[in-house]
């Protein structure tokens, strides 16, 4: 990983903040992309304590807005001519239902659209650097769940969990539709389970969801056993050609029928360019 350009999200705490520095000590020079400045800096500066003397950088943005996706692409794409590895980690859970400003759930918009327009605002960095990677989070979460194309944005009856599960669910077909529409550019698209790990994911998402979710991490993961394959995806040679696939424990995994929907994954993507406004 040696002078190579790892661009992440959510890692500021966590796994992917474990993943950044598992990186960085193997000489990636790092860049965030975060909300939080305190946490920010202070993941900057455990990075710097990873050795090498690489300039880390920070770019700061709320990814559940699209005009703000866009334009933190936009600075990184134009201070980045080649991004060797994009990481699509930040999520979120929400007890209730929230909107944003261009009128999205906040789960949808936060856990599922971030990732599409990020990717996007990022591919002509990505090709330049081939062989490049996309590295994308997802979950086990979405087992039980199919997408609903006629009520993406939950407006007839929320769930936190279901709305969560739907959006890593999203994650899966997004990379299924990336790796197929990118085959050929010299750039992979996989995405992972990193397990139930004990980080920050959840604390916030209010009222009894959260009481409950801090219960149930006293029998989760660890967060540097959580991050072993983000940092297996974005670095080990052994997966540097496979294309589309859906990762636990640092192996291929089979995901759930619905995950392995083309038809689905092609209506998604479509979908996604039409609420970004994006050329699909």
């Amino acid at each position: 990983m040696k002078g190579k350009v790892v661009v992440i999200t959510g890692a500021t705490s966590g796994i992917g903040e474990v993943a950044a520095q598992r990186l960085a000590a193997m000489g990636a020079r790092i860049v965030l992309v975060a909300r939080d400045a305190a946490r920010a800096q202070k993941t900057l500066s455990r990075l710097a304590n990873s050795g090498g003397g690489v300039a880390h950088s920070i770019y700061y943005g709320d990814l559940s807005i699209i005009a703000e996706t866009k334009r933190v692409a936009a600075e990184i794409a134009a201070a980045e001519p080649r991004i060797d590895v994009l990481i699509n980690n930040a999520g979120a859970l929400f007890s209730a239902r929230e909107v944003t400003a261009d009128n999205l759930e906040k789960t949808f918009a936060t856990n599922h659209m971030a990732y599409f327009v990020l990717t996007l605002g990022l591919r002509e960095s990505l090709f330049a650097a081939s062989p490049a990677r996309v590295v994308s989070t997802a979950s086990d979460a979405h087992k039980g769940y199919n997408l609903d194309f006629d009520d993406l944005q939950a407006t007839k009856g929320y769930s936190a969990i279901r709305a969560y599960g739907r959006s890593k669910l999203c994650n899966i077909l997004f990379t299924r539709e990336l790796a197929r529409r990118w085959s050929g550019k010299g750039v992979t698209a996989n995405c992972l389970h990193p397990g139930f790990v004990d980080t920050r994911f959840g604390d916030g998402s209010g009222g009894f969801l959260s009481r409950v979710v801090r219960i149930a991490k006293t029998f989760a993961i660890s967060p540097e056993k959580g991050a072993e394959t983000i940092g297996y995806l974005a670095s080990s040679p052994d997966v540097g050609t496979l294309n589309g696939e859906y990762f636990y424990k640092c192996r291929p995994a089979t995901p759930t029928a619905g995950a392995r929907d083309d038809a689905a994954a092609k209506r998604l993507w479509m979908e996604s360019a039409k609420i970004a406004g994006i050329e699909p």
